[in-house]
């Protein structure tokens, strides 16, 4: 590994690091209101009588509403994404066409789930609403997360892995094979 390598890869775990400073604050603060307000806009089409208060993160629909916390922000699987990103070696081009991808198909991903919930639930269908939402939290969100990965690494033809490569690297340097 030269001395350009070396320091992409301090860089890439620098830049984890000072994101876990405020825990997943920096990711809510981004990501609710790209959450919240195309959901509303969603809903608005469908639901005419739908009133933002993004204040409280809640759309009404007359008598009923929704409330987008924290967990249907989803701010740990974004970070989740991002270290999948930024401990896998890639050149600076493909991680920044990657994070994008990442972000912007799980940002739509979360924005239609949010949406069909929502009518699901404003429809009456609460048996449905709640086996969904509880099969979802439970497993589908894990799962949707190693499908997009797995989806990222078929698409921009990773042939590294996460972390592993990274060590796999600093080690051999440390210890070079004798040949």
């Amino acid at each position: 590994m030269n001395y350009k390598e070396m320091g992409f890869l301090i860089s890439r775990y620098f830049i984890l690091m000072l994101l876990a400073i405020n825990s997943l604050y920096l990711f809510y603060a981004v990501f609710t209101p790209l959450t919240l307000y195309p959901s509303y806009l969603v809903l608005k089409s469908i639901y005419s009588n739908a009133i933002l208060n993004a204040g409280i993160g809640t759309i009404s629909f007359g008598e009923d509403s929704i409330e987008l916390i924290q967990a249907c922000i989803a701010g740990a699987a974004y970070y989740l994404l991002i270290i999948l990103n930024l401990t896998t070696p890639m050149s600076l081009k493909m991680r920044i066409k990657s994070i994008f991808f990442l972000i912007l198909t799980f940002l739509f991903l979360n924005i239609t789930r949010i949406v069909v919930f929502s009518v699901l639930f404003l429809n009456g269908a609460g048996y449905y609403f709640d086996l969904a939402h509880k099969l979802v939290w439970y497993a589908g969100s894990t799962i949707l997360i190693v499908l997009l990965w797995f989806a990222n690494v078929k698409l921009f033809n990773l042939q590294t892995v996460p972390v592993y490569t990274d060590w796999k690297g600093i080690i051999e340097d440390i210890f070079p094979r004798e040949r």
